[in-house]
């Protein structure tokens, strides 16, 4: 997007997570918690994003590095003062500005999109993201006068009981005019009980002026939920869980078990694969069509795995490529490792890809066979057509078409266990 600046807040302290940590270095799905909230912004297609930092802001600045800029707030006075802190950022630019809260990690980038969208095809100077529950929740409610504008948010302690029944509320996102946001700014003032500027009484006095302010209500209110302790993070990662397992069944994938296959972001999975249940997937792996994972897998990032092929129960792989129609049934650990098309693992086969100070890669070829509890000491190259004896422990290369055997011949002394 174009001409869109966002401003990510991430300065408060979340103490109700008891943590030695920032609540925004938590993680879910593998994400910290203000990563996923600058992640969703960029998906949205906004790469200007302006972090509001403050308590514990080292530890968000080293997860964030120099994907954003950062304006600091050193007292908590508000939301509004927040934003106060952006304007060298906003200064002599014109478009929109996004506004966010960091600790709301499961948005969906199309909503933010679509909020930019509305406000620019509008012409509002603001618009706010709402969401519609049937409720008393102690939300700000929203206030439209007869044109749909949004005259004012009060907040839920100072309402009547008539706007105590409105169900449309404030989840403190919004997307303004950058140069109307800037004027309205030099208006703010902190005269209420708290003694802070609320960026709510920006929309107010450019309703005010004359201008163009509307709302836009979430489809999924699942979406906007925010972190504040540790249950919420459960909750979050949860629904995080269901979302994406629900996209890929969509998508033709079978998950046996929705609640416990445990499948991460930007994980591509073909068409007719079955998922069996307590599964663990990690980002950025790409599975083929008919294949077959599970139960009781991890399939660890970096993985690469073809059509037709089977990762059974109790195998681990880590930046591991699987061929088409390969096999590696159960009880094993492929890491480090390219295998061929039409291959089959035996139970309790290892790469042994680390020996204690790097990493190291296992060739298997196509068509091979690795009989059972075989150890493959990396580095080390199979060939194709190429049969392992089970129990081996192979240490060199094995050319194609060869039977490797790599065990002590067996030796029975008759009556050792007698005497001893």
């Amino acid at each position: 997007m174009q001409n869109v600046v966002a401003i990510v807040m991430a300065a408060g302290k979340g103490t109700r997570m008891k943590s030695k940590k920032s609540k925004l270095v938590h993680k879910i799905y593998g994400k910290e918690i203000i990563t996923r909230a600058v992640d969703n912004v960029k998906k949205a297609g906004i790469e200007d994003v302006v972090a509001v930092v403050g308590y514990q802001r080292e530890q968000i600045k080293e997860v964030l590095g120099s994907s954003v800029k950062y304006a600091i707030q050193e007292e908590q006075l508000g939301t509004g003062h927040a934003v106060m802190q952006c304007k060298e950022f906003l200064q002599g630019k014109k478009g929109r500005v996004l506004i966010l809260n960091g600790d709301h990690p499961i948005m969906r980038p199309e909503t933010l999109k679509k909020l930019v969208e509305q406000s620019v095809s509008k012409e509002e100077a603001a618009t706010i993201l709402t969401m519609v529950h049937d409720e008393i929740i102690p939300y700000g409610k929203i206030i439209h006068d007869e044109k749909g504008n949004v005259k004012e948010i009060v907040e839920h302690k100072d309402c009547n009981v008539e706007q105590l029944k409105i169900k449309e509320v404030n989840l403190g996102m919004y997307c303004f005019d950058i140069e109307e946001l800037l004027e309205a700014l030099d208006k703010l003032d902190n005269n209420n009980v708290q003694n802070e500027y609320y960026l709510t009484d920006v929309l107010k006095i450019m309703y005010d002026k004359g201008l163009k302010t509307g709302s836009i209500v979430v489809s999924d209110n699942a979406e906007v939920l925010g972190v504040n302790d540790r249950m919420d993070l459960q909750i979050l990662t949860k629904a995080l869980q269901i979302r994406i397992n629900t996209e890929l069944m969509k998508n033709g994938v079978t998950i046996e078990d929705i609640n416990n296959t445990y499948i991460y972001d930007d994980v591509e999975i073909g068409m007719d694969t079955i998922i069996h249940p307590n599964t663990t997937i990690k980002s950025g792996v790409v599975i083929g069509e008919d294949c077959e994972i599970g139960p009781n897998a991890y399939i660890r990032e970096g993985c690469r795995i073809a059509d037709r092929a089977k990762i059974g129960s109790f195998v681990e792989i880590k930046k591991a490529i699987i061929g088409e129609g390969t096999k590696v049934p159960h009880l094993s650990y492929m890491g480090d490792c390219d295998i061929g098309a039409k291959t089959n693992i035996g139970c309790g086969t290892i790469t042994c890809n680390y020996d204690g100070f790097n990493k190291s890669k296992t060739i298997i070829g196509d068509h091979s066979f690795i009989g059972s509890n075989t150890n493959l000491i990396a580095p080390v190259t199979l060939g194709e057509n190429t049969f392992v004896a089970a129990g081996s422990t192979i240490t060199d290369d094995v050319p194609s078409n060869a039977l490797a055997i790599a065990r002590q011949r067996q030796i029975n002394k008759e009556g050792w266990n007698k005497k001893n």
